[in-house]
């Protein structure tokens, strides 16, 4: 307890049912003028109607950006940023997955800091001016990104997603309304719920960790084992929903203070180069990964063991780990996460990319956080072996 720690975070979170609402109050102290950077599909569904119909209430103007399409790529910043800089917009309002939250992080920052986005891979570089601010709505239980320091955007030149860690892309302010959950697709309950679960289990047993991290992660865990195969299988469960909503959250903040591993590093080039979406493709690589770390964290393992099943805890802390783990495997299989053959990547292409996956994994520093750091063999063979699904 002598380390010394830092914990990053927003200045304030309004989360529940009907939080929307405080909208009208938060939007007013920041401007006349609202930029909303959304998808499609958020409007389509309504989401944006609702986030609208308040700001009017509020007599605040806007602006709506519905460009950001599935994994964020620099294309929808570089684009987002010039409609930006001309709508005369106080502020910005992110209505979405993570996609549409880390291009309105990447958004706030260069529009006010003479920088390009490869030059943010170095992690927290001095930004000479304050960030626009920034009001993150999450329509997913899953990425965490409404209170976590990270953007990850593509980089469409190179194939390559850029980890863009600092704490000015943290959103000034978070409202997590889990009403925005319900009308998530199957597909996207499971992977982003997964992809929650993975940032907790990194968080918890990253390098980085410490007591304030392993609280929000070990409550994640406990929340997200618990209710994601019910929010899953029923969306008309609000209590399930809302427990979802709140352990990506805490996933969130726990993985933006204690830093992800190897899933995240191998997973970011993996989605890069086969459009694979990044909880989908966190999900295809968790078992495999974790099945190589454990011996390194047995203990850790052992402790997820006991959140899973209290009735276990007297079990010895390897047969504690393996339960963690197959628990984990069986998971995916009820959500019916695809294996990469299932995604339609041919095996021989599969290969011709690996090496390429490799470096830019190494590049990202994720694995760098694994209990123990795979050599470029190692990493070549986890590779295969989630493409074979042994």
């Amino acid at each position: 307890m002598n380390r010394q720690i830092t914990f990053t975070s927003p200045k304030t979170v309004h989360f529940g049912y009907e939080s929307l609402l405080e909208i009208k109050a938060e939007a007013s102290k920041l401007g006349n003028k609202a930029f909303i950077i959304t998808d499609k599909v958020m409007n389509e569904v309504g989401h944006v109607a609702k986030c609208e119909q308040l700001l009017h209430e509020a007599r605040i103007d806007f602006y709506v950006y519905t460009g950001v399409a599935s994994e964020p790529k620099d294309k929808y910043v570089f684009e987002a940023l010039a409609l930006f800089q001309e709508s005369n917009a106080d502020f910005i309002i992110s209505i979405g997955g993570g996609s549409c939250i880390d291009t309105a992080k990447a958004v706030t920052v260069l529009a006010t800091n003479d920088i390009s986005l490869p030059q943010l891979i170095e992690q927290n570089i001095p930004l000479i001016h304050t960030p626009i601010a920034h009001i993150a709505i999450p329509t997913t239980a899953g990425t965490g990104s409404e209170v976590t320091d990270v953007t990850v955007i593509t980089d469409t030149t190179e194939d390559v997603k850029m980890m863009l860690k600092n704490t000015s892309f943290i959103p000034s302010l978070a409202i997590v309304d889990p009403q925005f959950t319900e009308s998530c697709p199957d597909h996207v309950v499971a992977g982003t719920g997964v992809d929650a679960l993975c940032h907790a289990v990194e968080a918890y047993i990253s390098k980085k960790s410490h007591k304030m991290t392993d609280t929000y992660a070990l409550a994640a865990i406990d929340l997200i084992m618990n209710n994601l195969e019910v929010a899953y299988h029923n969306h008309a469960d609000s209590d399930a929903k809302a427990a979802m909503s709140l352990g990506s959250l805490y996933a969130g903040l726990a993985f933006s203070n204690a830093s992800v591993c190897l899933v995240h590093g191998m997973s970011r080039p993996l989605g890069a180069m086969f459009d694979i979406p990044h909880g989908l493709s966190n999900a295809m690589l968790l078992p495999t990964v974790l099945q190589f770390s454990k011996d390194a964290c047995l203990e850790e393992m052992a402790t997820i063991g006991r959140v899973f099943n209290s009735e276990m805890a007297e079990l010895d802390v390897e047969p504690l780990a393996n339960d963690a783990l197959d628990r984990i495997t069986s998971l995916n299989k009820a959500l019916q996460v695809p294996t990469l053959q299932e995604w339609g990547i041919d095996r021989n292409v599969f290969l011709q990319h690996v090496d390429k996956m490799i470096e830019d994994a190494m590049a990202s520093g994720s694995p760098a956080n694994n209990p123990i750091v795979p050599t470029k063999e190692e990493m070549h063979q986890l590779y295969v072996t989630c493409y074979d699904n042994e």
